[in-house]
């Protein structure tokens, strides 16, 4: 499953919120003041996801691994090949960033 996400000022009502329930607590990619707070929550049954979102001018190409079958919960969290602690990836300017989410 691959969704891109985009400003969506063109949704409005019922489309709008659930696009907002999709990607930010299904999906789990929060927008932060920090940056992209991401707290994936997938059917256990899924060996992950692939996302990709525009966040403040950057491209996040984001991965998440599911290989103990869980609903939830980040184990660990690579941006660009490098750990990172805790569950946000921060801001860039431009470009595009490899993020890989371990869920444990």
């Amino acid at each position: 499953y691959c969704a891109k996400f985009a400003p969506c000022s063109w949704i409005t009502g019922t489309a709008g919120w659930m696009y907002r329930c999709i990607t930010e607590y299904l999906l789990g990619v929060q927008a932060d003041f920090r940056g992209l707070k991401l707290v994936p929550c997938i059917p256990a049954e899924l060996d992950g996801t692939k996302i990709s979102r525009i966040y403040r001018g950057a491209t996040y190409n984001i991965t998440v691994k599911n290989p103990n079958h869980v609903c939830g919960g980040v184990k660990s969290l690579t941006v660009d090949g490098k750990a990172t602690d805790g569950c946000i990836v921060p801001v860039f300017e431009g470009g595009e960033h490899t993020v890989e989410v371990t869920l444990g």
